[in-house]
């Protein structure tokens, strides 16, 4: 039988019944299961599945709740606790939470995950056996993708980022696990990591990972950019200095947007005949 280690799944044989505990076969030792934990009636002689941990005496203990991902395996932990020192504690779908260190963590607090977001991980042990969270490289990211079809151009899918460069935003999707890549210039903000957010998928390359963008449709950017346009001709009292001849600081100072997106939402909003513009100003009608 090989070494039982802390943070892999084993089959132990119970060998017999302590109060509240099950007693398992060890081999060199004994390795206790609380009986609250077991759903099906097992008895001495049954053979069982448990994930195997230190408890916090230091002895390895098992337990039948199996977690999302042990050492070599990955999966999803939610983030159930922060703490500004230490990191993230999440939930691995276990009888326990484990702690992703702060070091492995954006530099910047703004994008650290927030409680429930979602973090793609596995599991790792140090010299004492205690088991903390590691998430997941693009080395072994690349291993673990599907290949996404075609037909998911220009469609929406729910997915979280897993990892965040100054390029650009790298998530996966869940539950397929599709890599999605959205540049820097596809956002209007940076998602966090672990955030679920709704991406709409603008390539599928050859290698079957995707390209994703966070703006709306141009359609729907047209209709939001005249809308904000709108508010604020009503806040101000119907008139605005502001219109074609507007230089582009101007209209990103303002509103927000580029001197393109404002001309196309002015043009629209003027077809609609529901502003004007006479000498440099744009009129509410």
């Amino acid at each position: 039988m090989e070494q039982l280690q802390s943070g892999y799944i084993t089959a132990l044989t119970v060998l017999r019944s302590e109060g509240s505990r099950w007693v398992l076969d060890g081999k060199d030792t004994e390795i206790m299961l609380n009986a609250s934990e077991v759903e099906a009636p097992i008895e001495p002689g049954d053979q069982i599945d448990v994930f195997l941990y230190k408890n916090r005496r230091g002895e390895l203990a098992a337990t039948a709740s199996i977690p999302n991902m042990t050492c070599d395996t990955f999966g999803w932990a939610r983030v159930i606790r922060l703490d500004a020192n230490e990191g993230a504690y999440v939930d691995i779908g276990s009888s326990f939470e484990v702690l992703i260190n702060r070091a492995d963590l954006p530099r910047l607090k703004s994008l650290w995950p927030q409680v429930n977001d979602e973090l793609f991980m596995t599991l790792r042990t140090d010299l004492g056996g205690t088991i903390f969270g590691r998430l997941a490289t693009e080395e072994r990211v690349q291993e673990l993708i599907a290949d996404a079809p075609e037909s998911l151009r220009n469609q929406n899918l729910k997915a979280r980022a897993y990892r965040l460069l100054p390029v650009g935003s790298f998530l996966l999707s869940q539950p397929e696990l599709y890599r999605i890549f959205i540049h820097q210039t596809e956002r209007e903000h940076e998602p966090r990591l672990g955030e679920e957010v709704d991406v709409r998928i603008i390539g599928v390359r050859d290698d079957g990972t995707l390209n994703g963008s966070l703006l709306p449709r141009k359609q729907d950017r047209l209709g939001d950019d005249g809308q904000a346009i709108l508010d604020y001709l009503n806040e101000v009292g119907g008139k605005m200095p502001f219109g074609d001849k507007s230089t582009p600081e101007e209209i990103q100072e303002m509103f927000g947007m580029s001197k393109a997106a404002f001309k196309r939402a002015l043009g629209k909003l003027m077809k609609e005949r529901r502003v004007s513009q006479e000498d440099g100003w744009t009129h509410l009608k």
